[in-house]
């Protein structure tokens, strides 16, 4: 093989950052990055439905307890539930930390199962039926359940695109190359019908 003359091995060197350069851009190596960005904002809706259905709560509570006093075992159970639900502090590694994430999800489905037992009660009186205002809660609750089921549902398509680009060729590589710190991001297991609150209808 035949030696270069010194003079123009430097011009290798810049010649071949670019074609690297080149060649990683056709790699999309920004693309994990940004489904990681979108499983977050995805994450960040499901927090905000959850907390939209825990700030209608004590006004739901109130309003059936001004009607049920004696379903205070349910309402009590109720008030506990989202007690847990809110007071949990979730570690900044929820989203990796398989522990914490199906906590927060177990958590949640007790909240919502307790607010169907409540909304249950309401079946048995009559007057609490008609009210304006538990008319009001009831719909505004049925609406943030549907919220938390596309919300959820968007999450999981979201971490799904990313696990699996996460777990696959040539983004495997990338990652391992220039994101070491992405992981594998936790799911939902509990079903969606165990998530959502009973309809109750009038």
């Amino acid at each position: 093989m035949p030696i270069l003359p010194r003079r123009v091995r430097p011009t290798i060197y810049p010649a071949a950052f670019v074609f690297l350069l080149i060649g990683l851009s056709g790699c999309n190596v920004n693309r994990l990055p940004t489904l990681d960005e979108q499983v977050k904002a995805a994450w960040s809706e499901v927090l905000n439905q959850y907390q939209r259905r825990s700030d209608l709560i004590p006004n739901l509570v109130a309003t059936v307890k001004g009607y049920a006093q004696h379903e205070q075992q349910t309402l009590t159970q109720v008030v506990e539930a989202r007690a847990k639900a809110t007071q949990m502090q979730l570690p900044a590694d929820i989203l990796s930390n398989p522990q914490a994430f199906h906590q927060f999800e177990q958590q949640q489905a007790a909240l919502g199962g307790a607010l169907g037992r409540l909304l249950a009660v309401s079946e048995n009186y009559p007057t609490l039926k008609a009210d304006q205002n538990f008319l009001a809660l009831q719909s505004q609750l049925e609406g943030t359940e549907n919220r938390i089921s596309v919300a959820r549902r968007d999450y999981i398509l979201a971490v799904q695109k990313y696990n699996t680009a996460l777990r696959t060729i040539p983004d495997r590589w990338v990652a391992a190359w220039m994101y070491p710190d992405l992981k594998i991001r936790e799911t939902f297991t509990i079903s969606e019908q165990a998530q959502q609150v009973p309809q109750v209808k009038f």
